[in-house]
């Protein structure tokens, strides 16, 4: 199917929000080097490192907007740097030449996060008072860094495996369990997450630079919190466990450890008064809001009237798409939050409940249940286009971004006889939304800021 007008537009707009993110162009604005001091440009204050006090200077990190952090940083410390070592998603990387890339599996695990993960802790173990390390973290940090915790209580061993991770994960993410609680439960399993990435670095100087892909941008959330102070304990994340029902659903041995440092026989996540004594500055570079703006901006060079609704857009999926066709309605009725041609911004990142084997992402899901919306409505939604799109480029674990929603869309769907209730019924808005050409795909764009959703009335 050719993209209409609208769609272009919609397609230009979730452009300029992924540029606006671009961590390459950021971390370049942000960092100067000068007679050997690096300074970080802080609204709240400069950060000035003088690289003549150390004797070394490593990279590490993982994300999906990682590779492109790490290209930015060798562009400015060039051959300062000793050595390093980062582990994105497969296919999310970049030309480096003093860093090394793992490629690794997301959101599950796998066999090279556990390389990667094993790799980053000696490097980081190796570190000392006079090294200067650089952490690169970013979205999907918590799946590319899988190192399973192994520890020992009164002479039995505590072993988690990789496949005891892959099954807590599966578990969580089939349960509609939000990032925050998801990582709670990781954080409470490994030997890096929850600021235990720290502990291995002491005594060296960090500099933490960060992209957040959670609603809030809480640190403790993003990629886990492996450079920030955890406020979730043991006890957190066994009641996760209860109150999805989950207890049964994952590893025995999983559920042991969890259980035993709840009875405080583990250590527990790097804590604030800990964190206070850290040599470290976590430096938030991007969030949803910022790519927010961006699209804003191109949306009122295209000729629209714009709204930014709100960068904190959670729940289900579904339940996201009927909200903004209530207000898609109420645009095109009343035009209550902007006069048309109106452009209605949202960002955040809801989540599926899976109940079918199809594939999708929790954008497809919103695209294809706005459709169904689309096609109750009496003008067909003739007046409104509609694109939810994940900023890494894969929703979920597809190679699409998101989908479009319009009355073209629908059209074609009817013209090919295809039920948009029996694929929203199998969790299946990948081949729908595939078979009447409405997929948007970008490829890796090497950002994570959450999602995306445009709203387009004329």
């Amino acid at each position: 199917m050719l993209m209409t007008k609208e769609q272009d537009h919609l397609a230009q707009i979730f452009s300029a929000a992924l540029d606006r993110v671009d961590p390459y162009k950021i971390i370049n604005n942000r960092l100067t080097l000068s007679n050997e001091v690096l300074t970080v440009m802080m609204d709240e204050g400069n950060i000035i490192v003088d690289l003549k006090n150390f004797d070394r200077i490593i990279v590490i990190g993982a994300g999906k907007a990682t590779a492109k952090m790490a290209l930015a940083i060798e562009d400015i410390l060039g051959d300062r740097i000793e050595s390093g070592i980062i582990s994105v998603k497969y296919g999310h990387t970049e030309n480096l030449k003093y860093v090394k890339t793992i490629e690794a599996a997301h959101p599950v695990p796998d066999e090279n996060g556990v390389k990667a993960a094993h790799m980053i802790e000696n490097l980081a173990c190796s570190a000392t008072e006079k090294t200067l390390v650089i952490n690169l973290i970013s979205g999907g940090g918590s799946a590319l860094l899988p190192s399973p915790m192994c520890t020992e209580i009164d002479d039995e061993e505590i072993a988690i495996t990789l496949e005891d991770k892959q099954a807590v994960t599966k578990a969580l993410l089939a349960c509609g369990a939000d990032i925050s609680e998801i990582n709670c439960i990781r954080k409470h399993l490994s030997n890096l997450k929850g600021g235990r990435l720290l502990r291995c670095l002491r005594p060296a100087r960090s500099l933490n630079f960060i992209l957040s892909d959670v609603v809030g941008d809480n640190l403790d959330t993003i990629a886990s919190g492996m450079t920030s102070f955890d406020h979730t304990t043991y006890c957190d994340a066994i009641s996760i466990l209860d109150h999805y029902e989950l207890r049964e659903k994952i590893p025995p041995h999983t559920l042991k450890a969890l259980e035993l440092g709840n009875h405080g026989k583990l250590i527990e996540t790097l804590k604030k008064e800990e964190f206070n004594g850290e040599r470290t500055e976590n430096i938030l570079i991007g969030t949803n809001r910022i790519a927010l703006l961006g699209a804003r901006d191109k949306a009122i060079e295209l000729g629209y009237n714009v709204q930014i609704l709100t960068s904190r857009l959670e729940g289900e999926a579904a339940n996201a798409s009927d909200m903004l066709w209530a207000i898609a309605q109420d645009e095109r009725q009343w035009s209550l939050l902007e006069k048309k041609p109106a452009c209605i911004i949202v960002g955040g990142e809801t989540v599926v409940t899976i109940k079918g084997s199809g594939k999708g992402g929790r954008n497809q899901e919103m695209a294809l249940s706005f459709l169904m919306r689309l096609g109750q409505d009496k003008l067909e939604g003739k007046d409104i286009h509609f694109l939810a799109a994940s900023t890494d480029g894969n929703d979920g674990p597809t190679d699409a971004a998101g989908g479009f929603a319009d009355s073209a869309v629908l059209e074609k769907s009817r013209q090919m006889g295809l039920s948009i209730a029996d694929y929203l019924k199998n969790n299946d808005s990948y081949h729908f939304l595939d078979k009447v050409g409405a997929l948007h795909k970008t490829g890796p764009t090497n950002t994570n800021v959450c999602d995306v959703q445009i709203l387009i009335v004329k």
